[in-house]
């Protein structure tokens, strides 16, 4: 059985080959993610997985519900870093899945507001970020393309997979001043993008190329032309 200690390990080397590599440099970004235990966030019949460089599956394809998944280190943390979250910062993560987005980013900010549409994975972020004690954590349950107006607005948004394009109803839920940090097309066409608010005004510019899960709720509805 692994230990603690393993999982300690673990991280280190995530970090070290998987971040560092992919031009992770923040240093609160990297003490967080050494010190956030990744493996707490996956079903335990995959814990011995929770550090590979995948995306791990942690619900599966249920009807029309597409499967969910935690997000491979490296993309995740680039994102991550990409939003420059400070310590007074009031954060949306769209998409929580089992908390550890949520976890990662409640160390770095004030508070987080976790938006979860699956009840099943808002009841596991909830029942995780307990247990493990992060408190500024707080977990909603409702349609991801909707955001959470109730407490807008946020100094930075999180999408926690690729869409293919962010509804103006959550662009509505910036600050001014604030970011929003998202993975827009599909496999080999996605592209990390940093949006901001300045003046009223949402203005979006490209960074890297990045192939994650897509998110459900985002998907542009295709007409035919004749």
């Amino acid at each position: 059985m692994d230990t603690e200690a393993d999982y300690a390990q673990r991280r280190t080397r995530m970090v070290d080959s998987q971040l560092r590599t992919t031009d992770v440099i923040n240093a609160r970004l990297l003490d967080t993610m050494l010190s956030v235990p990744r493996e707490e966030f996956v079903p335990p019949s995959k814990r011995g997985l929770a550090y590979i460089d995948e995306d791990i599956e942690i619900a599966p394809t249920e009807g029309a519900n597409p499967a969910r998944y935690l997000m491979e280190p490296s993309p995740f943390a680039r994102l991550v870093q990409l939003a420059e979250i400070g310590q007074s910062d009031f954060v949306l993560d769209i998409g929580c899945g089992t908390g550890y987005s949520s976890a990662v980013m409640s160390r770095l900010a004030s508070s987080v507001v976790a938006l979860e549409s699956d009840s099943m994975l808002a009841d596991l972020a909830s029942e995780n970020l307990s247990r493990l004690g992060f408190d500024n954590v707080a977990v909603v349950r409702g349609p991801l393309a909707a955001g959470y107006a109730e407490e807008a607005p946020f100094d930075v948004i999180f999408l926690g997979g690729c869409v293919d394009f962010v509804p103006d109803a959550i662009f509505a839920q910036l600050r001014e001043g604030g970011r929003l940090v998202v993975v827009e097309g599909r496999g080999l066409t996605g592209k990390a993008k940093l949006y901001t608010k300045w003046n009223g005004v949402v203005t979006g510019r490209d960074n890297f190329n990045a192939a994650i899960k897509p998110l459900p709720g985002f998907e542009r509805a295709y007409t035919f032309e004749f």
